[in-house]
């Protein structure tokens, strides 16, 4: 479990750093810039995956489907629901929507103990303060609402799938699935002749960046990570994106957090002691007392 707690801990505040590099490839195609993104983290996934000797593995129609699911609404329908709420109403709006993700994979996962919840709604406040709150119109709160949809499919549709194909192939397989649609979006919102150019010095390195540290190592430590929690436990730590996000703007010296940005991180890291707490407690309430009481 620590080491669940360590990897999750450590893939959302790794998410969370991309608002720091983020400003490397602002000027770079949407999505254009996301098929490159994937493109690049596929390559260095599935060569892994061949320097590790693991084989292609044949999926059921059921793990088919739940892998088509994963790319389409956790990698392409999300990305395209972040993008389209940002142009309708800016980035705030969709970063409070996001913030609730502990608490729907909570809720997601079964019947969360008492502690937990409680634990996931802190860290929701926490999250939602140190994003900032969200306003906007309609459409944005909307296209906000699917990205939501997308940040929880990402995790339970990749659920029964970790058991056979691991980390290193879910990662794999679904980033390479990715490439094609996020490419027919771009060739449908931005046309073949605006969705690519030659990028520059510093968008390779800002690419670079978002292809190994926040696709391959984030996704690989998230979906290590959430088997050994379960999504209750494992979406408490998506909290820790904001955080990420404080975090990278201070060392970059581009950002100095306000009092609210670390009153929200302080709520974000009590709600995960608090949830985790609940865990433990749990487990030993239901060890069976001496002489079987």
């Amino acid at each position: 479990m620590r080491n669940g707690i360590v990897g999750a801990a450590s893939a959302m505040f790794l998410v969370g750093t991309l608002a720091g590099v983020s400003g490397l490839v602002d000027g770079y195609p949407l999505y254009g810039g996301q098929a490159v993104r994937y493109l690049a983290a596929s390559i260095v996934l599935l060569l892994i995956t061949r320097a590790l000797g693991l084989r292609f593995v044949r999926l059921t129609l059921r793990e088919a489907l739940c892998l088509g699911g994963l790319t389409m609404l956790g990698l392409v329908i999300f990305n395209v629901c972040v993008v389209e709420s940002t142009r309708a109403a800016g980035p705030n709006l969709v970063g409070t929507v996001l913030g609730t993700v502990p608490l729907a994979l909570a809720l997601a996962g079964g019947r969360p103990a008492p502690r937990l919840l409680a634990g996931a709604c802190v860290v929701v406040a926490g999250a939602t303060l140190a994003t900032g709150l969200g306003s906007g119109n309609l459409p944005g709160l909307l296209w906000a609402l699917g990205a939501l949809v997308g940040e929880v499919s990402f995790s339970m549709l990749a659920i029964p799938l970790l058991p056979k194909l691991g980390a290193i192939r879910v990662s794999a397989y679904s980033t390479a699935l990715a490439v094609p649609l996020l490419a027919a979006v771009g060739l449908a919102d931005e046309g073949a002749a605006g969705m690519f150019r030659p990028p520059t010095a510093a968008e390779v390195l800002g690419f670079a960046y978002l292809a190994v540290v926040v696709t391959v190592v984030a996704f690989f430590l998230w979906y290590s990570s959430l088997p050994k929690l379960g999504p209750g436990r494992a979406g408490l730590f998506a909290g820790l994106i904001p955080v990420g996000a404080i975090v990278t703007g201070m060392v970059l010296g581009v950002a100095t957090p306000s009092a609210y940005d670390l009153l929200g991180a302080g709520l974000v890291i009590a709600g995960i002691l608090v949830g985790l707490t609940a865990e433990r407690s749990r487990t030993v309430s239901e060890v069976p007392a001496p002489g079987g009481a």
